[in-house]
């Protein structure tokens, strides 16, 4: 199996962020829906991105919107302003990702945020907040990544009420979590 290049990833896991600032552009009325997250993506350091989409929702849509801009942050900006002028270049907020994909994904930003990497940390605050919202495992699974943050590895304590799906997905995140751990005490 191949996993989707790391662009459609970052498309994938911001995609319920995408998907609202070009609504938003389109119908003012779901500002207020957005103004929180982009408060709490400012707080979590993300200024530089929050910043690009309050230009784009001022009516700003060329591409000096990406100067300044880190890899991942520029994805999702060309992807706003790729939905804009084609909304069928948008991601799918409803697509559950391979958790083949996920597990390699929230094991690096685990590992990373427990280093204490700020990007990381943000980008784990956005995707706990999207796994929250999709529901049932999702839900479960995002509760289960403040313990992982804070070092917690028994598979059996973390797998403790979830689905089977659910719980491969924790095994296979522990076990990318468990080989990035032993690279660096090498």
């Amino acid at each position: 199996m191949t996993l989707p290049d790391k662009k459609q990833q970052v498309r994938q896991v911001h995609a319920m962020l995408i998907v609202e600032v070009v609504k938003t552009c389109h119908n003012k009325d779901n500002l207020s829906k957005l103004r929180p997250v982009l408060q709490a993506s400012r707080e979590k350091g993300w200024a530089n991105l929050v910043d690009a989409i309050e230009q784009i929702l001022q009516g700003h849509t060329n591409s000096k919107l990406l100067q300044n801009l880190d890899e991942e942050d520029s994805i999702i900006i060309d992807a706003i302003l790729q939905g804009l002028q084609n909304p069928s270049t948008l991601p799918n907020p409803q697509t559950p990702q391979d958790p083949k994909a996920a597990a390699p994904g929230l094991a690096h930003m685990i590992y990373a945020a427990s280093q204490g990497q700020a990007q990381a940390i943000q980008a784990l605050t956005i995707t706990a907040t999207q796994m929250r919202q999709a529901g049932g495992d999702m839900t479960r699974l995002s509760a289960l990544l403040r313990p992982l943050l804070d070092g917690e590895r028994d598979a059996n304590k973390l797998c403790q009420n979830l689905s089977p799906l659910a719980e491969k997905l924790l095994l296979d995140i522990l076990e990318n979590l468990n080989k990035l751990e032993q690279s660096t005490t090498h």
